[in-house]
């Protein structure tokens, strides 16, 4: 393949996946500025590698998946280490729910989303909803949902990207599940919005 016709495949890549790239890297790492270097340099890689794409899956796959590493590589050169906030939320945040012994108290819990509440995922004022709830998590207890959860990063890899624990980790997903949860009811579920198919 010529330099001219990856060249021109580049160009393309812009108009055809940028805007989505952009906000998948956005809901991730939620700094615009972060977000736009990643795709840059997805964009980068891409052209750098384009002769090894071979079409064996579509574009936007593709460049996804070289998102999908430049966002580890990110979260991996943060290192961090978790902070007093992000310790404070795991302790405090909803143990209200919870009765002395640490099970769940069900009168006090998230209840049930009405039948059909899944379908809503397609949805982008869903979406967006889901992004503010985010951004309301401390930033590693976000980083580890969003690695987890949303970018499929296995579990070690998480734990020594961002040098926690096994059982730091499974802390922190719970956490985040359960503050998602409740900010999605208050949100979206429990909103006539919400509810509108």
């Amino acid at each position: 393949m010529s330099a001219s016709d990856i060249e021109a495949a580049a160009a393309r890549w812009v108009d055809d996946h940028g805007e989505c790239l952009y906000r998948y890297a956005l809901v991730r790492v939620h700094k615009p500025e972060v977000a736009e270097d990643l795709v840059q340099e997805t964009f980068l890689a891409g052209v750098r590698g384009y002769e090894k794409f071979g079409a064996r899956s579509s574009e936007r796959s593709w460049l996804v998946g070289i998102l999908k590493n430049k966002i580890v590589d990110h979260f991996r050169k943060l290192g961090r280490e978790t902070s007093f906030t992000d310790m404070q939320f795991l302790s405090n945040e909803y143990s209200e729910k919870f009765v002395s012994v640490g099970f769940w108290d069900h009168e006090k819990g998230p209840h049930e989303w009405r039948p059909g509440a899944d379908e809503v995922i397609h949805r982008t004022e869903f979406w967006q909803v889901m992004r503010d709830c985010l951004t309301k998590l401390p930033q590693k207890v976000r980083d580890v949902f969003t690695m987890r959860e949303m970018d499929d990063v296995p579990s070690k890899e998480i734990c020594a990207i961002l040098s926690i624990t096994d059982s730091n980790l499974w802390v922190m997903l719970h956490r985040a599940r359960m503050a998602l949860r409740e900010c999605l009811e208050m949100n979206w579920f429990d909103k006539p919005a919400g509810g509108r198919a």
